[in-house]
């Protein structure tokens, strides 16, 4: 089922809607997890934050999958295209490297990592989300890849960027 009003929206308007809903995709996000975590702790909120990425990420990765039509085993190109699909991409900076069988990938400013600095909060300690988010999006979108942490809040090794992920394809 399609909205017919997008019909009548220009290619620019279109762009600014998906980042508009990017950024509510983000905010109901951010939401559901600060009251969680005032209620009932870091602790809970991260193990439930855990439990929805690795559910998300799938669906996530399968529709960008199938909208790009890539094959089965898309490798180092398909992940390239894939993860400048991702809601993220819409609102935050980052950069992707490739070389070889690898693809680093790098959040260089985080709108969550900046939004709760913004409010005097701590970062978020993403990391153990993100290693089930990044895998399982690597792995939906070619089952061959492992992905390991390079740098991640609480343990950041590059202070050059919010996050950092590498990608192997394993043949």
């Amino acid at each position: 089922m399609t909205n017919e009003f997008l019909n009548q929206l220009s290619k620019e308007e279109l762009i600014d809607l998906i980042e508009i809903y990017s950024k509510n995709w983000l905010a109901d996000d951010g939401l559901w997890f600060q009251e969680f975590e005032k209620a009932y702790g870091m602790d809970v909120a991260m193990d439930h934050d855990c439990k929805v990425w690795e559910k998300f990420t799938v669906i996530e990765a399968k529709k960008i999958k199938q909208f790009l039509k890539l094959p089965e085993h898309p490798g180092i190109d398909g992940l390239n295209k894939a993860l400048q699909l991702r809601f993220y991409c819409n609102f935050s900076k980052d950069e992707i490297l490739i070389e070889g069988n690898t693809l680093t990938y790098r959040i260089l400013e985080c709108r969550v990592q900046h939004a709760r600095e913004l409010k005097g909060m701590e970062f978020h300690p993403c990391k153990s989300v993100g290693e089930i988010e990044y895998g399982l999006f690597g792995k939906t979108i070619d089952d061959r890849f492992t992905c390991e942490t390079l740098s991640c809040y609480p343990d950041v090794t590059d202070t050059t960027c919010h996050c950092a992920w590498k990608y192997t394809l394993n043949d």
